[in-house]
């Protein structure tokens, strides 16, 4: 256990400083799109699909983070009420939830996702990147999700239930 905790810290201080970096690039990438924009009067077509690529996976990857950290959205007012025990079994029904939409969404249909265009060879229409590249995230973070609801399920099995679940 202590051993799936360390990795699991280590991958989660890997995805801040990445997340960070994608983040960081965003950010001056919009700014370089309004100042070619309004100093220099052109726009670079590039940076509007760089962003939104950015954007996928700053997402896709922020959503395995927060989950892997318990910080994901929540709504849990009815939870609080339960006893110790019905929490436990209640933290583990949702992270079994979890990781199955995890398996059968983002890793099932993220690869069939990413095969599909990588075998059709679709580029994106500016960056000409191959949209399985961009695709390979979901895939990616679903298994970051999966691997975290399963650390996340044995410390609620061995009654270490996080009470902000």
């Amino acid at each position: 256990m202590r051993v799936f905790e360390r990795i699991l810290n280590k991958i989660n201080r890997f995805l801040e400083w990445f997340l960070m970096i994608i983040f960081i690039l965003l950010v001056l990438d919009v700014l370089f799109q309004v100042f070619s924009r309004y100093v220099l009067g052109t726009s670079f077509t590039w940076t509007e699909e760089f962003a939104r690529f950015s954007l996928i996976w700053m997402t896709i990857l922020g959503a395995a983070y927060l989950n892997a950290k318990k910080e994901h959205l929540s709504m849990d007012f009815l939870y609080r009420k339960f006893s110790e025990t019905n929490k436990r079994k209640v933290s583990i029904l949702i992270e079994v939830c979890i990781s199955l939409f995890a398996l059968f969404v983002m890793v099932i249909g993220g690869l069939n996702l990413v095969y599909t265009t990588l075998h059709l060879e679709q580029l994106s229409g500016t960056l000409r990147i191959p949209l399985g590249y961009i695709y390979a995230i979901m895939p990616f973070s679903g298994l970051l999700i999966i691997c975290a609801s399963i650390y996340h399920m044995i410390a609620a099995y061995s009654n270490k239930v996080n009470h902000s679940s």
